[in-house]
């Protein structure tokens, strides 16, 4: 039956459960590494045990400060950042910011970003059995670091990190890639070959911005990382072509605000999605699209978002039309 002639499915009935890899979440909606900080000060906006999975800003083994500012700028589609990665360091993580996280009742998947190899492996295991820690990011991708993206460019270089952190700890991974690569196919099938239970797409878009006038950038670090609407079209291209190249489910991110944009992913091929850029400007965006998904499974005939994922006809043929 056509999906347009679908029975519609009571909202009551749908079920929102997803599973990446080994990491089961209630529901496939996360709010973006980087744009929730670290929960807290969204607390009293967002009933946060309702989010499929939080994830804090991204951390590193040692404290860093960032780049200099200015850091972000507004464009005409979306905004670019050159945050650099600032925060305490892992230890201070683990002190100060994980108690708080391990108490919420949802989902909480760490980021975490090495300088080398050996760094990614040796953050997971300081990480191994500390409570409140269900999931980790791969944050291989970020453009606002020096070497930053280098773990997502090489396909050696990925497998190895991948590889390493499976090896060092017991929790799922999920692998941050990037979209300033020729093939990103090539890259997402060594993170699966590495043991990759998920893969994550995708971070920023390098890009910088002017002022014509003075003849001088914007930004304090001349590049930062596009997000917003801008990039959607792109996170969307990258999740339908990675999603014919491997095995392992997909989290859609990039220029998501609504459930428009979620249904999209999810019948381009991703599993679970992403909020990042609209938290800054409707923080209760990730609440409302929840509210709003059980109808759109419905519209369509469907049950479950499983039911939805990489349902996308992508038949060129005339005569495949309705």
């Amino acid at each position: 039956m056509p999906l347009s002639q679908a029975e519609p499915v009571r909202t009551a009935e749908a079920r929102l459960d997803v599973q990446l890899g080994r990491l089961r979440l209630a529901n496939p909606i996360m709010v973006a590494s980087g744009t929730f900080g670290y929960a807290r000060e969204m607390a009293g906006l967002v009933d946060l045990s309702r989010l499929g999975a939080i994830l804090p800003k991204t951390i590193t083994r040692q404290p860093r400060p960032g780049n200099p500012p200015p850091r972000t700028i507004e464009t005409a589609a979306g905004m670019l950042n050159s945050i650099g990665l600032d925060n305490d360091g892992l230890e201070a993580f683990v002190e100060r910011q994980l108690p708080y996280l391990a108490s919420l009742k949802t989902t909480i998947v760490v980021s975490i970003a090495g300088e080398s190899c050996e760094e990614f492996v040796e953050m997971a295991a300081r990480l191994e059995g500390v409570p409140g820690i269900d999931a980790l990011e791969l944050n291989m991708s970020c453009p606002n670091v020096s070497h930053g993206v280098d773990f997502a460019t090489d396909p050696r270089l990925c497998e190895r990190v991948v590889s390493g952190v499976r090896k060092a700890c017991s929790y799922p991974i999920l692998a941050k890639l990037t979209p300033n690569v020729t093939d990103v196919t090539v890259i997402a099938r060594a993170a699966e070959a590495g043991g990759a239970d998920a893969l994550s797409l995708i971070n920023t878009c390098l890009g910088m911005a002017v002022h014509w006038r003075r003849r001088r950038p914007v930004l304090g670090n001349v590049l930062g990382g596009l997000s917003g609407p801008a990039i959607k079209p792109i996170a969307l291209r990258i999740v339908y072509q990675v999603a014919k190249a491997v095995k392992i489910p997909l989290v859609g991110i990039g220029g998501i605000a609504g459930i428009d944009d979620v249904m999209e992913f999810l019948i381009t091929g991703a599993t679970a999605v992403q909020v990042g850029t609209a938290n800054f400007y409707n923080p209760t965006v990730c609440t409302r699209i929840l509210d709003a998904l059980p109808a759109a499974l419905g519209e369509l005939g469907m049950r479950s978002v499983a039911d939805v994922v990489g349902t996308l006809d992508a038949d060129p043929s005339p005569l495949h039309r309705d």
